[in-house]
């Protein structure tokens, strides 16, 4: 089975915005962007399944790609509690490194720390590989970059702060190759 972990596109955000969870716009650029990413993409086999962040920055590209999406909650980003939809620059100093120092065991205030991440990506991955229908050739998955890197570190059985050596562009897209038992990397970030 061929899975494509694919980044949403540009965002109409500010620059340093914290919007883990925060359902924000696309780029006025979505519609190019996502003709781009669609010819990174193989030809779509009549079985593929598409799974997608309920985030409408997501739900949008994968609904160019498929009318046929399920989307999934275990997709979401990082959420960021009380930081959410703020400037990093207007978070406190020294809480910002605090979590900085410690992000994948210490959480935003109120949020979840990047452990909770890849534990909530990687029972989504055990649905997906032990779940699926053996007649299914593709898995579309539409998502963020965090998601992605703690799919890849739960995948790879990567320590988790290692997951950000996995460089993960907007409109990005990571095969991987899943045969018998055995999960294969054939490219990322294309």
């Amino acid at each position: 089975m061929d899975i494509y972990l694919i980044r949403h596109t540009k965002t109409d955000t500010l620059k340093g915005l914290c919007y883990g969870q925060s359902d924000v716009g696309l780029a006025d650029t979505f519609f190019e962007e996502a003709f781009e990413l669609k010819n990174k993409l193989p030809k779509f086999k009549a079985n593929s399944q598409f799974f997608s962040s309920p985030l409408s920055r997501c739900v949008k590209l994968a609904e160019k790609l498929s009318d046929k999406v399920t989307n999934d909650d275990r997709l979401i980003e990082l959420d960021f509690g009380d930081w959410e939809s703020r400037r990093f620059d207007d978070i406190d100093a020294d809480d910002l490194e605090a979590w900085t120092n410690s992000f994948v065991q210490v959480s935003p205030p109120n949020g979840e720390s990047f452990n909770d991440l890849c534990q909530r990506v990687g029972c989504f991955w055990q649905e997906v590989v032990q779940g699926m229908d053996p007649e299914i050739e593709q898995v579309f998955i539409i998502t963020h970059a965090g998601v992605i890197r703690a799919l890849l570190a739960y995948i790879l059985k990567l320590p988790p702060a290692n997951a950000f050596q996995f460089k993960v562009d907007l409109g990005s897209v990571h095969k991987l190759q899943y045969v018998g038992n055995y999960t294969y990397i054939n490219h990322l970030n294309l």
